[in-house]
């Protein structure tokens, strides 16, 4: 004869307990991807996607094999080393820090043991990042692309538009670890092309409006944007100031011409993402970021909006038609 054991009340609700515990004690533990933003989830949503589609090519799949925690710090730079540190003593087993210099350096302040992936447009060497390209050495490795480099060929590009002009203004964000060697690069430049260069600063959105009217008042035609995250992820509010200005402006981000501004001028952030969501899935599979040199993104695109310049009453000489990537009509 069996003998069935019913429980009920407490009792049952005790074992239901231990054998809930025991199952998720059995279950695998996914590993963890943190993801240090100097933005907003809307706001990095295109480079997020790349990210994914390069995890995704190394074999990961975030809820499937993989879990991610993120911190966004909604364009306030000071905010990162915090929650980089953060970030670091949540148990994560690699930690992402895309989106330019000051992303990377409050990583890098934030351990030295967790490996990190990193994504720019400076020079990581000249910025202390790593030490060797194709030996980073240490506990960092990344993706590097040409936007800080090319700055100048915005200003180049803006002098074909007005080949008459004295002086152009150029953007900066002063708060940016790059500003300064950018800034010595642009002068350079309007010597050898005989500009006198107007510096306006903005380190906040705020700013923007004013930004934008200190050109006419200057009695300059145009406005070059250096390379900076913040300018970038703020493309559209950038494109809708410029066509109210009426001014003709080139800023690195193809998000300014696709959202209605004249030109831009920058590195591939798709390439550099996805590039980076690559590492970041070959280090969870137990490779070492000093076996993984550093990768430049050498390909630099140039958008041009051909309506954008007829609302602002400017015609895009042919070497542009002719140079440009994209001609947006």
């Amino acid at each position: 004869m069996r003998r069935r054991v019913i429980l009920f009340g407490p009792v049952s609700a005790l074992l239901g307990g231990v054998i809930a515990r025991a199952a998720q004690a059995r279950a695998p533990t996914l590993p963890v991807i943190g993801y240090l933003g100097s933005e907003t989830p809307e706001r990095v949503a295109s480079r997020l996607e790349a990210f994914r589609g390069g995890l995704a090519e190394a074999g990961f799949a975030e809820g499937r094999n993989v879990a991610m925690a993120f911190r966004w710090a909604d364009g306030r730079y000071e905010q990162l080393p915090a929650l980089a540190k953060e970030l670091a003593a949540s148990g994560i087993a690699v930690l992402v820090a895309p989106g330019g210099a000051p992303v990377v350096l409050a990583a890098r302040a934030a351990t030295e043991t967790i490996p990190i992936v990193y994504e720019m447009g400076g020079d990581p060497v000249a910025l202390g990042v790593v030490d060797d390209l194709a030996r980073p050495r240490g506990n960092l490795t990344g993706v590097s692309s040409l936007s800080v480099e090319v700055s100048n060929k915005r200003l180049e590009y803006m002098r074909e538009l007005f080949p008459m002009t004295a002086a152009l203004a150029v953007a900066v964000n002063p708060s940016s670890p790059t500003a300064g060697s950018q800034l010595a690069g642009l002068q350079a430049s309007a010597g050898s092309l005989g500009l006198q260069l107007h510096v306006l600063e903005a380190r906040r959105e705020d700013e923007f409006e004013t930004l934008f009217a200190a050109p006419r008042r200057l009695g300059v035609p145009g406005l070059v944007f250096t390379s900076d995250p913040y300018f970038a992820y703020r493309s559209a509010h950038l494109a809708t100031l410029a066509n109210r200005h009426g001014l003709p402006a080139i800023t690195q981000s193809r998000d300014f011409p696709n959202a209605g501004g004249l030109m831009s001028y920058g590195g591939d952030f798709t390439q550099t993402h996805r590039q980076a969501g690559l590492y970041a899935g070959r280090l969870l599979r137990g490779e070492k970021p000093r076996d993984l040199p550093v990768q430049l993104v050498t390909k630099v695109e140039l958008f041009a909006n051909v309506g954008a310049a007829t609302r602002l009453g400017v015609t895009l000489p042919p070497s542009i038609l002719s140079s440009a990537d994209v001609v947006i009509e």
